[in-house]
């Protein structure tokens, strides 16, 4: 017989522990005396026997055993014994095995990937920039005379919640990658958030500098999209395999949510973003000449029909009512 070893399977398929074969049969179950010893309460004290043949070939034999095994899909109970199929992945009550001898193909030696050094100010520069945008925000909003105390939530209530959404991601890469990348989701979670706020305080200025109202219809699409794309990210890390299905899925779920939203806001001349601006950047920024007050009324001489319109219909239903009283 070829060299071969006993591997158990994890739940992800991943290999948790490897037992080199070093006798004919192999004994597996709880007791110390077998040849492969697995932890398992749901396994007898000698559970199941490999027995191989001159020509090569490996048999699984269920021994005197209450939970039994499975083989290829095939239920296997105590006395049965059955050939091992193509890839030698065989079950015993709670556990999955595989046998692997020297003569079964490898897969090819895959490449080892080398992350490359991140800048290592990269990070402290995101925080700093994400503490000094809340602080101008709370800044704005508080006297001149405020406290340093007053600016503590503002900061510190924002940090804690990237914080916690890094370690929340990083927990789950943990459970199925086996590792803990907390400083790639705190890096991705921290870019996405300050190009939100740098687009926040851009948006208004260059729409404001342009005149170009309709620029802040991204104001309202910004937040969902850039939030899709964080969590797509996210999932790049944990579920490298399922990167396609779960772009789909994040895809499918923004565009519903748009379609959501447009549909609540079919009588709002914009569909997106804020109907005017709620304050005005310094006149210095503005680049186009304004547009002088007349054009304004002159733009507004089609809605005085619709307005007389309405205010007839009015006068005529508070007439009706009168008449009533």
């Amino acid at each position: 017989m070829p060299a071969a070893v006993v591997e158990l399977l994890g739940r992800d398929g991943r290999v948790a522990l490897v037992q080199r074969v070093t006798q004919w049969p192999v004994r597996i179950g709880r007791s110390p005396d077998c040849d492969v010893v697995l932890d398992d309460p749901h396994l007898a004290a000698h559970h199941a026997e490999l027995l191989a043949d001159a020509e090569g070939r490996t048999r699984l034999r269920l021994l005197p055993t209450r939970n039994g095994g499975s083989l290829g899909g095939r239920r296997l109970a105590a006395g049965d014994e059955a050939a091992l199929p193509p890839g030698g992945v065989f079950q015993l009550a709670g556990s999955t095995l595989r046998l692997r001898t020297s003569a079964d193909a490898l897969a090819p030696e895959q490449p080892l990937v080398v992350q490359p050094v991140r800048h290592w100010a990269l990070l402290p520069l995101l925080l700093a920039a994400l503490l000094f945008f809340q602080w101008v925000d709370r800044w704005s909003a508080l006297d001149a005379d405020a406290r340093w105390i007053q600016y503590a939530g503002s900061l510190l209530g924002p940090l804690a919640f990237v914080l916690g959404w890094a370690g929340l991601w990083s927990l789950a890469s943990q459970i199925f990658q086996h590792r803990f990348p907390f400083k790639t989701h705190l890096r991705r979670a921290l870019l996405v958030i300050v190009a939100l706020q740098a687009l926040e305080w851009l948006l208004p200025a260059v729409a404001y500098a342009l005149s170009l109202p309709r620029l802040m219809a991204l104001d309202g699409l910004a937040l969902p999209v850039a939030g899709s794309v964080l969590v797509a990210w996210h999932a790049q890390l944990v579920w490298p395999g399922a990167r396609r299905t779960l772009n789909l899925g994040i895809a499918a779920l923004l565009v519903l949510g748009l379609g959501l939203q447009i549909g609540g806001r079919l009588e709002h001349q914009h569909l997106f973003g804020p109907p005017y601006l709620a304050s005005l950047p310094p006149p210095a920024l503005r680049v186009v000449t304004p547009r002088p007050a007349s054009e304004l009324i002159e733009s507004l001489q089609p809605l005085q029909a619709e307005l007389q319109r309405q205010a007839r219909k009015d006068n005529e239903g508070a007439d009706a009512e009168d008449g009533d009283d």
